[in-house]
């Protein structure tokens, strides 16, 4: 399948193109030439995990990956669960988190590196990308010791957690992690401007493992037909025709990919997005109005983006009819609701985290009686073991995860959010 540019439509690519190239012209996000509707979906949901998700992938990747190739990707990294886990008859979560690095990443991020350890035939490659939180770790691990790839890591100082750092800045080899002086939204930008150099793109050998890599957001795809196929399993679940998926949304990937499983056929019914204070979105739904402001910092520190990336994809999806242009709306949950929903899933006895708990606020807002709401947990309540014990007024343990590097020395290096520094940067420690 070919895959084109959605700011410069001339520019196509196969697969492996996009895979290896990251971001096309005029930083323009890559997209499929046709989504293909599955016409097969009650077969498809009665699979186990990979051998589903295959099929899912194939018509995507065909012509570049062998079906036999593609099956070993996928088994290699999709070797842990996502797991529906019912709230009370009208709610269930989707745990996403149950991966290496304890975040829904790891889908996308291991399935990308080995994509491309397909197809770099080891030429040397500088993977450059930003992260609000848990991208980090799910790139620094799927890509840690994989020969020619060097993994440069651009994260705001001091707007993650501690945990979440340590858990990418602390493997050292080839990767390295960069504290920038600004937000996430300046991280990006700084990562947006080093595609735009081509120059420097060409010399390092420039991609990047954010979700505007395309096969971040194929991977992510998987997720919601597993969810889907647990539902139709389980007592908890209603008429999968009235499923409303809540989803805490910083970047859009996420949303971007339940698109495009509702376009090869999946029955959901209409997407809740859910946002922080950093509510650009929510303000453009309701105004027509792209205004981002300046990036807030809050609790859900990995959805702390004004400016989303996956926007142009998702705003092309409604356009083009490829969905139906009202399955989307969107609502901005603050500080203080967050708080008191993390609060609230505590007594159903759930222990959640706060994007998760934005999530669920946002369907108790958004879901109708008629309709079954499930949301996405995206990462382990530990990973924010702090804020969690100060809203919950009790200690949470550690998985091992997160035991094995909390201890760990931090081995990032400071930068202001200059470009000409990190472009010195990348090219005076390419090696």
């Amino acid at each position: 399948m070919k895959f084109y540019n959605l700011k410069e439509n001339d520019e196509q690519v196969s697969f492996a193109g996009a895979v290896k190239q990251g971001l096309g012209k005029n930083q323009g996000l890559f997209f499929p030439e046709t989504i293909p509707v599955l016409d097969n979906i009650d077969e498809l949901l009665a699979m186990p995990l990979v051998e589903r998700s295959v099929q899912v992938l194939y018509p995507f990747v065909e012509g570049d990956l062998t079906k036999a190739q593609l099956t070993e990707i996928v088994t290699s990294a999709f070797n842990f669960p996502a797991q529906i886990q019912p709230i009370n008859k009208d709610r269930a979560i989707l745990e996403l988190f149950h991966g290496p690095t304890l975040a829904f990443k790891d889908f996308g991020a291991r399935f990308m590196a080995k994509c491309l350890q397909v197809f770099s035939k080891d030429k040397k490659i500088t993977i450059l990308t930003a992260t609000s939180g848990d991208t980090g770790a799910a790139v620094a691990h799927a890509f840690h010791n994989i020969e020619n790839i060097r993994v440069v890591i651009l994260y705001p100082k001091g707007k993650i957690s501690l945990l979440q750092e340590k858990m990418f800045t602390t493997l050292g080899g080839n990767i390295e992690t960069l504290a920038i002086d600004g937000s996430f939204d300046d991280c990006q930008a700084l990562v947006k401007k080093s595609f735009d150099d081509r120059e420097l793109a060409t010399t390092i050998g420039l991609n990047s493992a954010n979700s505007i890599n395309i096969s971040r957001l194929l991977a992510q795809v998987c997720y919601y037909f597993e969810g889907f196929a647990q539902l139709s399993r389980q007592k908890c679940k209603a008429e999968l025709n009235d499923v409303v998926v809540s989803i805490p949304s910083g970047n859009f990937g996420n949303l971007t990919a339940g698109l495009f499983a509702k376009a090869l056929g999946l029955p959901i019914k209409r997407f809740i997005a859910a946002t922080n204070a950093n509510d650009t979105v929510p303000r453009y739904l309701k105004t027509g109005q792209w205004t981002p402001n300046a990036t807030v910092a809050t609790i859900s520190n990995a959805m702390d983006v004004s400016d989303p990336n996956n926007w142009p994809r998702v705003e092309h999806m409604l356009k083009s009819g490829i969905v139906p242009s009202d399955c989307i709306s969107s609502v901005a949950i603050d500080e203080e609701q967050t708080q008191s929903t993390v609060l609230q899933l505590a007594k159903l006895g759930y222990i959640s985290e706060p994007h998760a708990a934005v999530a669920y606020k946002a369907l108790q807002y958004n879901a109708n009686d008629d309709e079954f709401g499930v949301f996405l947990g995206t990462a382990h309540p530990a990973k924010f073991k702090e804020v969690v014990e100060s809203i919950l007024g009790q200690p949470i343990g550690l998985p091992k995860e997160l035991a094995d590097c909390a201890s760990e020395t931090i081995l990032s290096k400071d930068m202001a959010a200059n470009f000409n520094d990190l472009r010195d940067y990348l090219l005076l420690n390419d090696h």
